[in-house]
């Protein structure tokens, strides 16, 4: 108990301090997100992962928390899809890369011995799509964060309860560092997550709830793991939804995200996000009662009902610009600017030649 106090604190502060540090390397290395009205620095993601994996780590060297060869799997796996997403940060890579390096990975932590693997390739593309559901929520100040600290409980929660201790350390650890990372992502935002951070995140707080959930009844699992993660798929089924309703490609950016459409409807940037982390928690809130029996299994269907409810009435919004159509005088010729200004520059010529 005490360790995972003084664990949990120590991850909180060297966040915050390395969030602090990691600004400025980043502007100078313009590691940033240049989608934004202000260019912001990418680099907090890599503290968040650096000081979970150090303190988790140091636990296991100190003999206080040892982690055991799944959670040992589970962060090199981890890690190596920080480092993709970090290579995403630094420089622009086919989405499919990612997609396809997460999956990889995914693939080496989830039990099969546990799940069969009849159940073991949808539990690896669940992972995957959790994965993407984080980075994508990374579009707002301070939203990735607050709903990874949220999910980041709730799945400790369930791992207390089956007594995984290790995988309780370590998400408190996650928690703790996500918390820290905060105090300069929230609006207006110094520093972001960017794919390292949020690939990392989402990928952890997936594996370790499918992690708990083995050996539980796979119908109810389903449910549960989607409760955990509902705001996550939830904005991952808004966007694809919107952009094929809009012709849009399906990996081309745009405004049409959860916290976008909340902002159109008159929200401040805080307001958006607490509105949405509320929502996370709700969700999460009723995975950990099902999980524990303390209400019944069909209460996840009440989740996915709010879900789908929120997302068409969202769709209602419209987040894309129409397209300009350019005016031209009634009656009269149009001429290029390109010719226009070629020809004022013949006449210019022959003044000047007399």
């Amino acid at each position: 108990m005490l360790y995972g106090i003084a664990a949990a604190t120590t991850s909180l502060l060297l966040a915050a301090f390395l969030a602090a540090l990691l600004r400025l390397p980043a502007l100078r290395l313009g590691i940033v997100d240049r989608r934004r009205q202000r260019p912001l620095p990418l680099l907090g993601g890599a503290g968040v992962v650096l000081v979970t994996c150090l303190v988790v780590a140091a636990g296991e060297w100190t003999g206080f928390a040892p982690l055991g060869p799944q959670v040992e799997r589970l962060l090199m796996a981890a890690g190596a899809v920080a480092v993709l997403g970090l290579v995403a940060d630094v420089r622009r890579v086919k989405a499919r890369f990612l997609v396809g390096g997460t999956a990889v990975a995914a693939a080496c932590v989830v039990p099969y011995s546990e799940t069969g693997f009849l159940f073991g390739l949808p539990a690896v593309g669940w992972i995957v799509l959790v994965a993407v559901g984080f980075k994508a929520l990374d579009h707002a100040d301070g939203l990735a964060g607050t709903v990874g600290v949220v999910t980041a409980f709730g799945v400790g929660l369930l791992a207390a309860a089956e007594v995984m201790d290790e995988l309780a350390v370590l998400l408190s650890v996650l928690a703790a560092a996500l918390t820290g990372f905060l105090m300069h992502n929230w609006h207006p935002a110094r520093i972001g997550l960017g794919a390292c951070g949020s690939l990392f995140v989402g990928f952890v707080l997936a594996s370790t709830a499918v992690m708990t959930r083995t050996g539980h009844d796979p119908v109810s699992s389903v449910g549960v793991l989607y409760a955990l993660t509902a705001l996550a798929t939830a904005d991952v089924l808004l966007v694809a939804l919107s952009r094929r309703l809009a012709g849009r490609p399906l990996l081309r950016g745009g405004p049409d995200h959860l916290a976008h459409r909340l902002r159109r409807v008159g929200l401040t940037p805080p307001a958006a996000t607490v509105v949405l982390g509320l929502a996370a928690f709700s969700g999460v809130f009723v995975g950990v009662l099902v999980h524990m029996g303390w209400i019944a299994e069909s209460g996840v269907f009440w989740v996915g009902a709010g879900a789908l409810v929120a997302v068409f009435g969202l769709l209602l919004i419209k987040p894309y610009a129409p397209r300009r159509q350019p005016s031209f005088p009634v009656g009269g010729s149009v001429r290029p600017p390109a010719q226009a200004t070629s020809t004022q520059v013949r006449a210019q010529l022959r003044v000047r030649n007399g």
